[in-house]
């Protein structure tokens, strides 16, 4: 591709030598340089990839894109250099025409916010399938192109690879792509410029404070999702959360706001909750559709009525998505059911913030005659405020907790840990708490052998944090390891 014809729509603050050239490849990573590579030197976190300037021309480097803060020589390369006010900006808008702006073969539908995305979009995937559109999805547990499944690597991936897999999606013969898109992904613009066909806002609550300053900031970077949305997008708004409300107030296109306890347009009545699953009526314009669903928790009554939403803004006929919903009986490490055959389930799930924990446990619950016991940590090097809030919904809404390792990466598991007791001891020294005792196992193979040992008939074993995941990182190695693998070693050693 040519140069010119890569970098339509962006603006240009200088340009120095001809640009007039071919492109084979683009890159922001100086060690996939080679001849003919377009390098975009972006400000990164660990470093900054105008430092390699020089590595990447000795490589081969066709073209550069800087950002016009850059204060080192320019004018003796013998490559074409043009400079940005925001390289993160042109690498977005450069992957969307090399991959041939592929939102004009798909419609995309992108969902944001702390909790659910997961499912809301495999949802509205079943939802599409069930109406006969093949259908891609981004998410944090895989992407599928529609003829290809793989392990995520990010919730949102960088642009490059974000718009190539759009592009995939569209060469197969996907006709909608369903995406998360993280804060991070909005924060550092992976999906700028991506023309979205309907935006979903699930809730926002605390998290990833180690990376937004507050959270204003965590939700002004959700709130750019729907920001450039024209008056022919939809947006589909959780107006029971604060946030969600507030949101409605801010953007310019048309929404389908839902909710239980509001007034909304998409609305839930006649909730049945069971250890099966979910029944309710939702009352939406397209009228009323009683949904059926093998999903657990009053929380997954919110995310089946965001894809209604997202659904209704695509015109499914409502037979479909009765359909879609209920084909999706599971979504992989969310609340993920696991039967010990001696009288007592385990359950593995994601949740890794306050909130997500304890709607976990309330929803734990109402199905459990027994005890419930959690077994749960908290990642290293991510933000350290939640930690003592989810030792606090552990202790009130547990009757026995193991706390452990989860993903400490670099910092002391123990250091981690001593952080959750705090919210842990302050709730029992307030006497809210509900369990009668609390246990510190470090080694979350033998947390997860303890809660299984422990249980009786009648009881749940929850394990959260992990959920899909089937590695722990310590240090900077990732090593294997899967919660539902160790919770079934754990059964089979225990029947013994």
């Amino acid at each position: 591709m040519k140069l010119p014809e890569l970098i339509k729509g962006i603006e240009i603050k200088t340009i120095t030598g001809d640009i007039n050239i071919d492109i084979t490849s683009v890159t922001c990573d100086s060690r996939t340089v080679s001849a003919g590579t377009l390098f975009v030197a972006i400000k990164g976190f660990q470093t900054d990839g105008h430092k390699y300037i020089n590595d990447v021309i000795n490589k081969g480097a066709a073209a550069l894109v800087i950002e016009d803060t850059y204060a080192g020589p320019v004018r003796n390369i013998s490559i074409p250099v043009l400079t940005v006010s925001d390289s993160r900006e042109a690498i977005s808008r450069i992957a969307i025409n090399y991959y041939r702006t592929p939102s004009n073969n798909l419609k995309i539908i992108g969902v944001t916010g702390t909790n659910g995305k997961t499912t809301t979009t495999h949802l509205i995937k079943s939802i599409m399938e069930a109406s006969g559109y093949k259908t891609g999805l981004i998410g944090t547990v895989s992407y599928s192109t529609g003829n290809t499944v793989a392990s995520a690597s990010h919730t949102t991936p960088e642009a490059l690879e974000f718009q190539k897999l759009l592009r995939d999606m569209a060469d197969n013969g996907c006709r909608f792509a369903v995406s998360e898109v993280s804060s991070h992904a909005l924060s550092l613009k992976r999906v700028y410029g991506t023309e979205f066909e309907v935006a979903v806002f699930t809730n926002l609550t605390q998290d990833h404070l180690d990376f937004h300053s507050d959270m204003e900031d965590y939700f002004m970077a959700k709130a750019a999702l729907f920001s450039g949305m024209g008056t022919d997008k939809r947006a589909v708004i959780n107006i029971d959360d604060p946030y969600g409300k507030r949101l409605t107030g801010m953007i310019k296109c048309p929404f389908f706001s839902y909710g239980i306890n509001t007034d909304a347009d998409i609305k839930a009545e006649s909730i049945n909750l069971t250890m099966d699953g979910i029944e309710f009526d939702a009352i939406t314009p397209a009228g009323i559709i009683p949904i059926k669903s093998g999903l657990v928790g009053i929380y997954n009554v919110y995310n089946i009525l965001a894809a209604i939403g997202a659904a209704i803004s695509c015109n499914i006929l409502p037979e479909k998505i009765v359909s879609g919903i209920h084909s999706l009986s599971s979504v992989t490490g969310r609340f993920e059911k696991l039967d010990s055959g001696m009288g007592f389930y385990a359950v593995v799930d994601y949740a890794h913030t306050e909130n997500a924990l304890r709607l976990l446990l309330e929803a734990a619950a109402q199905f459990t005659p027994g005890r419930i016991i959690t077994v749960f940590g908290c990642g290293g090097d991510r933000d350290r405020g939640k930690r003592p809030l989810m030792g606090k919904a552990a202790i009130e809404l547990s009757d026995y907790v193991i706390v452990t390792s989860d993903n400490p990466r670099t910092e002391d598991p123990l250091k981690i840990i001593e952080e959750i007791e705090t919210g842990i001891n302050d709730t029992i020294n307030a006497g809210s708490q509900r369990a009668s005792a609390y246990k510190i196992i470090p080694d979350r193979r033998s947390a997860i052998g303890e809660a299984v040992n422990k249980a009786e008939k009648g009881d749940l074993v929850v394990i959260a944090g992990k959920g899909h995941e089937n590695y722990q990182i310590v240090g900077n190695k990732k090593i294997h390891f899967d919660d539902r693998e160790e919770a079934l070693a754990a059964m089979r050693q225990s029947k013994k």
